[in-house]
């Protein structure tokens, strides 16, 4: 394969910025994999009314994708709500604005009473009725997640994904036998390429082309909200209907009776009690082994806000410790490859919805695993050396994701403000390397992502995520046996990141590995290591424009819309070979309970309390970059500008080990913030909720609401709406009315602390040196 390039406007620019040997890199050696992919955005767990949120399905999907009036608007989409069951019909719109002509906005029988995406699925004109077994009397009943998914959710997005030209597809925020929630999809039949060449009806009503027949059958088998027996039919005797069977041929425990094996339900239900978690997490090992039989290259399985539900109650349906997740990818590779632990909830008074006692568990209310979370991310990925650490040293394919979990507001759902939630793409975002699949012969199709398309990236883990668009561009390697050695190496390896960051794809370079790669290469090798970071000029989608007050705190003016990367970490860890599941002290443990102390919260907990299955103690920040040690790229337009490029070598390798990558907007040492070698401090301290007590007899252990607040926000401003008022634009200059009071100091929570506090993580390339450690689960 050739690997030169012509001598385009932007490679003749980052030559010049580069210097004479990247002249020769950028002309004869590098080139970015312009036709092979890019890197696109998108969210996949959120919510409607068809289960806990607030709008309907049509407007999270234009508050989702729509780039005007919603300036965050995603790449991609995938509507997720909850499983179980939901009473609302959220295929009602809003107001005339949402209004469609297959989803004509429907009216009460007197004609002139809207009907929202509030009212219930039987109260709808006309009735919507419920199949299954029962629940609830009329006109509140509720339906069934797998009636929902395969009857109206699947059916409008079908239609909202043509009529607007948009890549969507359904999934799910399963409620997880013997856990707490994951998300998940099956692809398989959603979004069929002749959706975009039909001619949509004038009329209402949509017949779609495609379906998520093999969703909704996931759905009713393995959900543990879905308790319903009728295998998918009007009722659970009448026959009529998907006659769903849960049976998988390739294992024997997926009709285990002491599993719950239901005959009459064809299904698992496994029995609660003692023995309720263990039981119910062996359901979900199971319900991961029938979507690597029937769907193994159609579906992914990604545990949500994991450390939200504290630590794995064996009696229980809570969290997850580090075994279950190494049980779950052991049995689906392909399909459990990661874990959403940059939760959504962003701005709750408890961000994340992390925090001490959470959770009741036995009469006693548990922490959620680390207590709360740490810049945004729960501990299991923030922990430099924790549980994603444990997994990557194993060298499994294990990637990190975000998400927004959209539910509300707290405001209204247009204003611009929030005590709750962020719109998908608003805050969070998950930046997915998209390679570009399409064999049909529809001409206008090429360009067009598909849902195999995009769960095939994040299958790849070419992936990063980022928070508040602290960065929105970034291309890392590593490469072995680039020409030249030393500086002329790196060099090339210079202008192919800054190359392929400005077309926002890949690089293609012989003897180099990206994100969810890996580089094998002989004992002793010199490898190069090349980063390259877009830091977008401009302002971010934050409503404020006040300084923040976190940097006020050490003397830096800096507005929190305009936030500036302050650094890049990079964290190598060793990879030592996949732990054994018949040795337990080395496959298994739970995560302290007691890891943030409350009595003394500014001190860091040390790992030498985490059990040795669920921590890497060889990980640890090699490099850091900044102002003084990057180069600062000032590009030729808003498209090239803000770029930051890094190279470093890593000589004389003999073990396998990864690199990632971690960066944020805040200084090491920022008040209540990071610590002195830039780790993120727990958010205790901009969580303005009160915490329960611990226990239901002791009463005199709880902490009231703002009790642990310390970074005061004092900028006044001049345009400072009132809480009543609805707020749509982007210029509040002072401090929000809805900011909590301490002595009667407003003090940075909610949507103000998320927006002061921003952080991306990149996911590892994994290093593979021959004689060593083999990396068994990557590519």
């Amino acid at each position: 394969m050739s690997h030169g390039v012509s001598k385009s406007p932007i490679a003749l620019a980052v030559a010049a910025a580069l210097g004479t040997t990247a002249v020769v890199a950028v002309t004869s050696s590098a080139r970015a994999d312009t036709t092979g992919g890019t890197y696109v955005t998108g969210d996949f767990h959120n919510h409607t009314t068809c289960s806990d949120g607030s709008i309907s399905m049509q407007k999270l999907v234009k508050k989702s994708t729509d780039k005007t009036d919603t300036p965050w608007g995603l790449d991609w989409f995938v509507q997720a709500g909850h499983g179980g069951s939901g009473n609302r019909n959220c295929t009602l719109a809003e107001d005339a604005s949402l209004a469609t002509p297959a989803y004509p906005l429907v009216y009460a029988s007197d004609g002139t009473t809207l009907q929202g995406p509030q009212t219930t699925w039987q109260n709808t004109n006309p009735a919507q009725q419920p199949k299954g077994a029962a629940q609830g009397s009329s006109p509140t009943a509720s339906m069934w997640r797998w009636q929902t998914i395969q009857e109206y959710q699947y059916p409008i997005l079908e239609y909202l994904s043509a009529l607007n030209n948009k890549p969507l597809f359904l999934g799910l925020e399963s409620v997880v036998a013997g856990h707490e929630h994951s998300s998940m999809s099956v692809v398989t039949g959603q979004m069929p390429a002749s959706i975009f060449t039909q001619t949509l009806p004038t009329t209402p009503g949509y017949s779609p082309i495609g379906n998520a027949n093999a969703f909704a059958q996931w759905a009713y088998c393995f959900d543990r909200g879905v308790s319903d027996t009728s295998r998918g039919n009007t009722t659970t005797t009448s026959g009529i209907g998907n006659n769903f069977d849960c049976t998988n041929p390739a294992s024997s425990a997926s009709t285990s009776t002491a599993l719950g094996w239901n005959e009459a339900a064809k299904k698992l239900i496994p029995a609660g009690g003692t023995g309720g978690g263990t039981r119910g997490h062996q359901k979900t090992v199971e319900a991961l082994k029938w979507m690597a039989e029937f769907h193994p290259n159609t579906s992914y399985y990604v545990p949500a806000h994991l450390e939200r539900a504290g630590p794995f109650n064996p009696n229980g349906n809570n969290g997850y410790n580090v075994e279950h997740l190494r049980n779950f990818n052991n049995a689906a590779p392909n399909i459990a490859f990661g874990m959403e632990t940059q939760p959504g909830h962003g701005a709750s008074d408890t961000r994340g919805e992390y925090t001490l006692r959470r959770n009741g568990i036995s009469g006693i209310n548990v922490d959620s695993v680390g207590g709360t979370t740490y810049g945004g991310t729960g501990v299991y990925g923030a922990q430099i050396g924790g549980v994603w650490d444990a997994l990557l040293g194993e060298g499994r394919n294990f990637w990190f994701f975000a998400s927004s979990d959209w539910h509300g507001r707290g405001f209204t759902s247009d204003d611009r403000r929030t005590v709750g939630d962020f719109y998908p793409g608003e805050y969070q975002r998950d930046y997915v390397m998209v390679k570009n699949t399409d064999t049909d012969a529809l001409s206008d199709r090429d360009d067009r992502l598909t849902p195999q398309e995009i769960v095939d990236g994040l299958r790849s883990g070419n992936s990063f995520a980022a928070s508040g668009q602290i960065i929105d561009r970034l291309v890392f390697v590593a490469c072995a046996g680039l020409p030249g050695n030393g500086r002329a190496a790196e060099a090339i390896a210079q202008a192919a990141v800054l190359l392929a960051g400005t077309q926002n794809t890949d690089v293609e370079l012989e003897n180099c590995a990206t994100m969810g790669q890996k580089l094998v290469v002989q004992p002793g090798s010199e490898i190069t290591i090349a980063i390259a970071a877009r830091d977008p000029i401009g302002t971010n989608y934050s409503p404020y424009s006040f300084p923040n007050p976190s940097l006020q705190q050490i003397g830096i003016n800096q507005p929190m819309n305009k936030p500036e990367l302050d650094h890049i970490d990079v964290i190598r860890g060793m990879v030592t070979g996949y732990k054994d599941p018949t040795k337990p002290a080395e496959y298994a443990g739970a995560w302290p309970s007691n890891w943030l102390d409350e009595n003394n919260p500014t001190v860091l907990p040390s790992l030498a309390t985490v059990p040795d299955a669920a921590k890497n103690t060889s990980a640890q920040v090699i490099r850091v970059f900044n102002s003084q040690t990057w180069k600062a790229y000032p590009g030729l337009s808003p498209i090239t500008s803000g770029f930051k490029v890094m190279t470093f070598r890593l000589s004389g390798i003999q073990q396998s080990q990864y690199v990632r990558l971690r960066g944020t907007n805040l200084p090491a040492s920022t008040p209540w913030e990071t610590d002195a070698n830039g780790n993120p401090l727990t958010d205790l301290f901009t969580n303005s909720g009160s915490i329960n007590r611990s226990n239901e007899t002791a009463n005199n252990d709880s902490f009231p609401e703002n009790f642990f607040l310390k970074i005061p926000c004092t900028t006044a401003g001049t345009n400072v709406p009132a809480v009543g008022e609805v707020y749509t634009g982007n210029s509040i200059d002072g401090c929000p009315s809805h900011l909590p009071t301490v002595e009667g100091q407003k003090m940075v929570a909610t949507d103000v602390a998320a927006w002061a506090d921003l952080w991306f993580y990149s996911n590892p390339i994994f290093v593979q040196v021959e004689g060593s450690t083999e990396v068994k689960g990557v590519q």
